[in-house]
């Protein structure tokens, strides 16, 4: 399901929520600053992964 940007996501899908307060600092900061490039757990998974890809 699609929504209109990452607090909407958040609000409606509380296992997108856990998963997001779960990820690091940095993660969280960098999606919060662009929260309409995320509209559903699908896109917020793989925006987590590309930023930490270069953690492991």
């Amino acid at each position: 399901m699609k929504y209109p940007d990452l607090n909407a996501l958040l609000a409606a899908q509380p296992e997108a929520a856990a998963y997001f307060r779960s990820l690091p600092d940095y993660v969280r900061e960098q999606i919060n600053s662009r929260p309409g490039g995320v509209n559903s757990f699908e896109s917020l998974k793989d925006y987590a992964e590309n930023l930490t890809r270069g953690d492991g």
